[in-house]
């Protein structure tokens, strides 16, 4: 079995996965939702604290199987880094007392193989990936070769729903808050821009819309001010925008890739309106949806460990001395292959 550790924003998660049958053994998760939610985002130097709490908790209900471990595997980039510490931490310290390897995971691969969990995988693939902290279309050619084809030049999906739900006044997580709220507005009401909809670039730029709703809340007397109706249609037509942005931007891409399987991943891909979108483009594209089990959406240990199985079989180790989080500006470089 393979003991995987996730620590890479604010949710702790510890899961083993049997290797020879890819099951999970064991999968647990404790969110830090409830704590960061008084701030609107997350804190980092909370979440580390918190972190150093959860995870040893965790840890204990998993003891029985120690003398089943093969390997270990922690995510050790992308993500902040005072909190992938934790988890690093914990993998190195495992690693060395049990005389196992361990096995370093980036964190997006980790999303990617979400959609293989205790099951085979698709491969080629289009990916994508629409997380707090990326939108990525990434064409995955096998294990070892990932292409990023096209990614956001500033704010990331999930990052625009949690900060338009910040202005006007929801909370946090903004993403289901959001969606939840849209299903009751009028999408047409405000006429908000589609990004980048007169460019040739193949990328994904957020910014300018999120700035656009900051604008519409000023327009409505700010957010104590709005009515709950105004709140849900500017919910709706923010919704129906980044659709629009995200739509506009994968029919380049699939006009130019003949691969058939298209996926949605990462934490804002359980937003159900999106994945109604993006079945019916595929439709008319002749491609296969695929999307992970909404539990599996967001950042959790289950998927580092099934992108963990393959790397076991590669012999994809790493010295317990040397692993270490990568630095920020090669995080953002987005370096996949």
């Amino acid at each position: 079995m393979i003991l995987s550790i996730e620590s890479s924003c604010d949710d702790s998660s510890i899961a083993i996965t049997e290797i020879a049958t890819k099951k999970i053994i064991y999968h647990k998760k404790i969110s830090q939702e409830e704590e960061h939610s008084c701030y609107g985002g997350v804190v980092p130097e909370l979440a580390s604290r918190l972190h150093a709490i959860a995870l040893p908790e965790i840890l204990k209900e998993t003891k029985p199987y120690f003398h089943k471990l093969k390997a270990i595997a922690v995510t050790n980039q992308p993500g902040l880094g005072v909190t992938l510490l934790e988890g690093i931490a914990m993998a190195k310290t495992l690693a060395i007392l049990l005389d196992i390897p361990l096995i370093p995971v980036h964190h997006l691969k980790g999303h990617i193989y979400s959609l293989f969990i205790e099951k085979e995988a698709t491969l080629p693939l289009l990916v994508l990936l629409i997380s707090g902290g990326h939108t990525q279309v990434i064409r995955v050619e096998s294990f070892e070769h990932m292409e990023i084809l096209a990614t956001s030049m500033d704010d990331s999906v999930g990052e625009s729903f949690d900060k338009c739900a910040k202005m006007m006044g929801l909370g946090y997580p903004g993403g289901p808050i959001i969606e939840a709220l849209a299903r009751k507005g009028d999408e047409n009401r405000f006429d908000l821009p589609v990004p980048l909809r007169n460019s040739p670039l193949i990328a994904f730029s957020l910014s300018g819309l999120k700035n656009a709703v900051r604008l519409k809340v000023i327009a409505c007397g700010g957010s104590a001010a709005m009515s709950d109706q105004d709140k849900a249609d500017l919910s709706a037509s923010f919704q129906k925008a980044v659709k629009r942005h995200l739509l506009q931007k994968s029919k380049k891409i699939f006009t130019k890739e003949p691969i058939k399987d298209f996926a949605i991943v990462g934490g804002a891909s359980a937003n159900q309106y999106i994945r109604n979108a993006y079945e019916e483009l595929c439709q008319e594209f002749g491609k296969k949806l695929h999307v992970s089990p909404l539990e599996y959406c967001s950042d959790n240990a289950a998927m580092i460990g099934r992108y963990a199985l393959h790397a076991y079989e590669k012999k994809q180790f790493i010295d317990h001395h040397a692993i270490d989080i990568i630095s920020t500006k090669k995080q953002q470089a987005g370096m996949l292959l």
